[in-house]
């Protein structure tokens, strides 16, 4: 909890003021942004804006009040800003792009890969829902555990033990797609 002058002296527009409530809202309002944009980089941006924006308007804020649900609603309002912002940037056709362009999704080279591939997917999708998140958030996101932990608002304990559990159950149940396909194709 900021202390009140802090408070005060923000909404009176003191420079000084917005690193502490930076530092006490930071986190937030990123978790907020990334549920929003579901990338950190921008996430980052939109926490950014976000005090930025709150920074300009704080004479509006009355300092009796919880700044949290305003943060909130700045929050999500930059974030859709920029996602907006990002549907809107020209894209080119497919049938345009070169076969070489790097950013184009190319099917696996072999059946057994394509085997391989849906056999993952299909583990993935069995988990529960929660475990299945948490996969998704670390190895799709790239987030850590401490980072998941305070976007699901959970302990990192319990990330840590059910991301433990969740990929025991994934290797059980792919164990025989250990290594890669070429070495599969090999000891046949």
């Amino acid at each position: 909890m900021l202390p009140s002058d802090v408070l005060e002296r923000f909404c009176a527009g003191d420079p000084d003021a917005v690193r502490p409530v930076y530092d006490e809202y930071g986190r937030l309002v990123f978790a907020v942004a990334l549920r929003v944009l579901h990338q950190r980089e921008l996430a980052e941006e939109a926490t950014q804006q976000t005090f930025l924006q709150a920074w300009r308007a704080a004479a509006t804020f009355e300092p009796g009040r919880d700044l949290t649900p305003w943060l909130i609603t700045i929050a999500r309002r930059a974030a859709i800003d920029i996602q907006r912002r990002e549907s809107r940037r020209s894209h080119v056709d497919l049938d345009d792009a070169a076969p070489t362009d790097t950013s184009l999704v190319t099917l696996p080279p072999s059946a057994e890969q394509i085997e391989a591939v849906w056999r993952v997917r299909t583990a993935i999708d069995s988990l529960p829902s929660a475990d299945r998140e948490l996969v998704r958030l670390q190895h799709l996101e790239g987030l850590s555990h401490a980072e998941i932990a305070e976007l699901l608002e959970i302990p990192v304990g319990t990330v840590k033990s059910r991301s433990f559990r969740a990929h025991r159950v994934l290797a059980s149940r792919l164990h025989d797609l250990q290594g890669a396909p070429e070495e599969s194709e090999a000891r046949k």
